[in-house]
């Protein structure tokens, strides 16, 4: 890419920024769209517009934004949006403050040399090639062996002695929040109870029921309440679906109805619909009694299939109840069987977050089934940078024109080739990307994990590996990869990795300017402005919507993506990392990333999006550990670059991966076990009012298992999960 079509990009992103920016500021001020752009306000009871939006100011959200406290955040977000935010503050202040060094030190000692000139066709460019403005501004254009690298020997350790710093202090300020919120004295129902799984077979005569009671009330004789047994809800959960389905449709049935009636026939007509496969085929009837008759149907199914389940269908995992935080705190993190495989225990997660079918796999083999996803996941990485090479290698124009001549006279356009080469690559590459984190999250679900936010995190981790490797190392060695295949089988020495991918890295750096610059005007401007969830909104709204039911259901937002987002904000550390000390010119590109990001994500976090869970922070130590990930590997690049570049000072360099080794293993012995289970001194605060335990028990019932007559004796027996003991 050369200079022209860099500068091209980079105006077209921030144009299509300007109108997006302008597109949210008029359609936000539409009181018919406050559902689209203001949802966590109304499901929260509040004024969509409250505060400096009821001027309709185009600029308000900024101040907004600007003026929230962390506290706003965890009160409209929770928790994990505000420690989401602490990793945008402290990757931004990383980036700013090793910027205020690495930009007006290093731009001038590359500027002033002149190996470019010296060097001329052979010099390693940032532009594939092409000398420009560019080259002259990286290491690209210092001499090798020059006294020069000494400079940039020393921005190498300033850059890891702020991140270590920076670090260090936003873990201690997670850890505060998490305790804090841990310690709040609000009764949350997953502090007062505990996951058992592995429950080994019970003796002749005794139920599953009666062998978990008996065993934790011998260990916590004053604090145990009840225990509940997981069962196996599949079909159950199938017909309480197909009901729910029902009255749906009953309800759209009879809003249907009720809107045809009109003063010339104020009878109205009732809806019919016919009874086959998908409504199309079939014996035609009246729908809002054909609705109730299955409703009924379904009802007495439910019931008679709620008794076989909880009777006959127990599996090997329970979830146990005490009246005491405290006591569930310390139940969770203690060992309670010789034997690793039986009685093993994890703190309960909020009742929603639970992967029932989960709990009963056993512990061998989730160990078995954790080892096999991560090989499925490493062939899936290794054999995707194929297809992602083949992307990154047809999506050139040259290439295309090669092997689709017929577009030949699109590409003798000058202004199109330029937006095309421009943008084609990056396009290609995050379309994509985005087919992915389904897979990675069936994956993570796959290995056992019982948790939603667990599950959430496991995949977000696979992510971030796959997209550094498949997008950062392999878009960055695409071009000469089996030349890097000889090379590493050849000689598989990490110095040799290192200083292949340092050879490869000036190549690309338009390349991920481009990328980054895409991701922070275009990205964001989608973000804000929420064009797509609003035109679907509309269509729903016309088409589809009769109920207000489903209405609500139309513009209900989702959260904030932890999944995807984490390891995509994560590859934009890696690649302004990695050419923070190459190409310094990247880091007010990596800082308008950081700082839009936080602006705009700020106001999406106060009014758009509404949490699936809460965790209490749980994802910074994985968010950490990414970080220095990214640091190491840019460590290692930038041995191998000065090696590169012949400089005899090259050591000095490798002390650095293993100062980051020793930094993140001195942060999980001090902070990662306070993430792993609650401190018990945070559990011991006390709380405002005792708590309701029958509400805490009834909280953890399955949707599909809960029942109008659960108070009947009958159910309440079958149950067996209810104990009609009370807590000494």
């Amino acid at each position: 890419m050369d200079f022209t079509s860099f500068l091209t990009s980079l105006g077209t992103s921030f144009v299509i920024f300007l109108v997006l920016l302008i597109v949210f500021a008029f359609l936000s001020s539409k009181p018919g769209n406050n559902v689209v752009y203001y949802p966590n306000r109304i499901l929260k009871g509040l004024d969509p517009l409250e505060g400096g939006s009821k001027s309709r100011n185009p600029f308000s959200w900024i101040k907004e934004a600007v003026s929230s406290s962390e506290r706003d955040v965890v009160t409209m977000s929770g928790v994990d949006t505000a420690v989401y935010f602490v990793f945008l503050t402290t990757v931004l202040s990383i980036l700013v403050l090793s910027g205020v060094i690495l930009l007006p030190v290093l731009l001038p000692l590359s500027a002033t040399d002149n190996a470019m000139k010296r060097q001329g066709a052979k010099a390693q460019t940032t532009s594939k090639g092409t000398f420009n403005q560019l080259d002259k501004l990286s290491m690209a254009n210092i001499t090798a062996k020059s006294p020069r690298l000494w400079g940039f020997l020393i921005a190498c350790y300033w850059v890891s002695i702020v991140t270590f710093v920076l670090l260090w202090r936003a873990y201690k300020h997670v850890s505060w929040l998490r305790g804090e919120a841990l310690k709040s004295p609000d009764v949350r129902p997953e502090q007062f109870a505990i996951v058992v799984r592995d429950i080994p077979n019970a003796t002749q005569g005794q139920t599953k029921k009666e062998q978990v009671d008996a065993y934790f009330k011998a260990i916590y004789p004053e604090a145990f309440y009840r225990s509940m047994i997981v069962t196996d809800n599949k079909v159950v959960n199938k017909t309480w679906e197909t009901l729910e389905g029902y009255k749906k449709k009953l309800a759209r049935a009879e809003a249907v109805y009720e809107g045809s009636k009109t003063t010339a026939k104020p009878e109205g007509t009732k809806p019919t619909n016919k009874t086959g496969f998908l409504g199309l085929v079939g014996k035609k009837v009246d729908s809002i009694d054909y609705y109730k008759d299955k409703i009924n149907e379904f009802v007495t199914k439910l019931e008679s299939e709620q008794k076989v389940t909880l009777r006959e269908k127990q599996q090997d995992a329970a979830l146990v109840f005490f009246s005491s935080r405290v006591v569930a705190a310390s139940a969770a993190q203690s060992l309670h069987a010789q034997m690793v495989d039986t009685w093993s225990v994890f703190d309960a997660p909020e009742p929603s977050q639970l992967i029932l079918p989960n709990l009963k796999i056993k512990y061998f083999q989730r160990e078995l089934r954790q080892y096999l996803v991560y090989v499925i996941v490493a062939l899936t990485i290794f054999f995707y940078m194929i297809p992602i090479t083949f992307v990154s290698a047809f999506s050139t124009l040259d290439n295309l024109v090669k092997y689709l001549p017929f577009i030949k006279p699109i590409v003798r356009i000058a202004a199109l080739r330029t937006v095309l080469e421009a943008y084609l690559p990056q396009l290609a590459l995050i379309i994509f990307l985005a087919l992915l984190p389904k897979l990675l999250l069936f994956l993570s679900k796959f290995e056992g994990i019982p948790t939603e936010s667990h599950a959430v995190r496991a995949a977000s981790g696979k992510y971030f590996y796959f997209i550094v490797l498949n997008v950062f190392i392999g878009v960055t060695i695409g071009g000469t990869l089996f030349k890097a295949f000889n090379k590493i089988q050849k000689n598989p020495s990490l110095s040799e990795i290192s200083s292949l991918l340092a050879e490869s890295l000036p190549g690309n750096a338009t390349f991920f300017l481009t990328y980054v610059a895409l991701k922070f005007f275009v990205g964001y401007g989608l973000e804000l402005s929420r064009i797509v969830p609003l035109i679907i909104y509309h269509l729903k709204r016309k088409y589809l919507c009769k109920t207000e039911a489903e209405l609500k259901e139309a513009w209900r937002p989702g959260d904030l993506g932890y999944g995807t987002r984490v390891p995509g904000d994560m590859l934009i550390v890696t690649i302004v990392f990695c050419y923070s000390v190459i190409a310094p010119v990247i880091i007010p590109f990596g800082v308008l990333y950081f700082g839009l990001g936080w602006l705009v994500l700020r106001n999406q976090a106060l009014k758009v999006y509404v949490p699936s869970y809460e965790s209490y922070g749980r994802m910074w130590p994985h968010i950490h550990n990414r970080v220095l990930a990214s640091l190491i590997l840019y460590q290692i690049t930038m041995f191998g670059y000065f090696g590169a570049q012949k400089f005899y000072y090259t050591p000095l360099v490798l002390p650095l991966p293993f100062l980051s080794l020793i930094f993140g293993f001195v942060c999980a012995k001090k902070f990662y076990p306070a993430f792993e289970h609650p401190a018990l001194e945070v559990a011991a605060n006390p709380l405002k009012e005792p708590p309701n335990m029958e509400l805490i028990f009834r909280s953890f019932i399955p949707p599909s298992l809960s029942s109008e007559k659960i108070d009947d004796d009958r159910f309440e027996d079958a149950l067996s999960s209810v104990s009609r003991t009370t807590p000494v």
